[in-house]
């Protein structure tokens, strides 16, 4: 049986099957979809426009809401594009190397993302337990850095898995039953050992979201002791309310990444389409509703947002 390496076939192509035994229906599904990630791009784009414009919010906080932002349009571009293409088009074709690009940009903006939440938690520990000293802890700079340490991590961790993928021998199954590619979906048609593979991709599942979910969780416990040795209620209030939109951001963004990586390798029960279905949506509802969460609880932004539409 003829075998190909990745490396030597930059010709070769995979071919996403979007969601297989739906295809009928592609149409109609594109539609939620579409309107998700237009909805997303239009409230990220807003977020880091306005912060853009107003030097006002040359700060730390929104330094940290634009970073959110351009993980969440990396997440949802990275693929929701081609899903369209596959919807529409019927264009389900993709180059090794388009695979393994799309694989790495999407893999690496979602530990980015899970970064730039770490450090946002960090950001509310500073200013709740160490309120007189957040100006000199925490500045743009220090979040520039954080940032690029971040993007660094990703890096490192998620370019072995797009080596890895490289090296492997793939036969006459070129076939992708899904609209992304995703790092076990392509290792599963390989006809070489991929058990490498799955336990490098499960560590580095658990080593980001647990060491990141480890730190945020560390934070929390630190902000809830310093509150309990503080009396005012009016006080509990207003550092809850600091904290309530990083914790919806959280929960928007935590469990369906916990749950697509999971599924992916145990899912059995859960029938291919859901499963999908649901891998997407983790793409596009997470970016959708965190520039209207923090939007919503951000004075600042609401205003300026209000600004600009006004002028409009």
């Amino acid at each position: 049986m003829a075998t190909f390496n990745l490396p030597l076939s930059g010709t070769s192509t995979f071919i996403l099957l979007g969601i297989p035994g739906l295809e009928a229906d592609h149409i109609w599904i594109s539609i939620p979809f579409f309107i998700f990630y237009i909805i997303s791009l239009l409230g990220n784009v807003t977020v880091l426009f306005v912060v853009g414009k107003e030097q006002t919010l040359h700060k730390p906080m929104y330094l940290l809401l634009c970073m959110l932002a351009l993980t969440d349009i990396g997440m949802s571009t990275s693929v929701m594009p081609k899903a369209f293409c596959i919807f529409w088009f019927n264009l389900k074709r993709i180059t090794v190397r388009g695979c393994l690009t799309q694989m790495f940009f999407l893999h690496a903006a979602s530990a980015m993302h899970s970064a730039v939440l770490v450090t946002m938690a960090f950001d509310r520990y500073v200013a709740i337990c160490n309120p007189l000293r957040y100006a000199n802890i925490v500045t743009n700079a220090q979040i520039a850095k954080l940032g690029l340490v971040g993007l660094i991590r990703a890096v490192l961790f998620i370019l072995p898995l797009a080596l890895l993928l490289s090296r492997l021998p793939f036969c006459a199954n070129h076939i992708i039953s899904h609209t992304y590619c995703e790092h076990i979906a392509v290792a599963n048609i390989s006809c070489g050992d991929i058990a490498v593979n799955r336990m490098y991709g499960l560590i580095i599942g658990f080593v980001v979201i647990g060491l990141d979910l480890t730190l945020i969780a560390l934070s929390y416990c630190l902000i809830i002791r310093t509150l309990l040795r503080i009396s005012s209620k009016k006080a509990h209030q207003k550092a809850l309310n600091t904290c309530t939109a990083h914790i919806c951001v959280m929960l928007t963004s935590y469990p369906p990444s916990l749950f697509s990586i999971l599924t992916h390798r145990f899912g059995q029960g859960i029938t291919l389409q859901v499963h999908i279905i649901l891998a997407n949506l983790y793409f596009v509802i997470p970016p959708m509703l965190n520039p209207i969460i923090y939007g919503a609880k951000t004075k600042e932004i609401c205003d300026k947002v209000g600004k600009y539409t006004c002028r409009m």
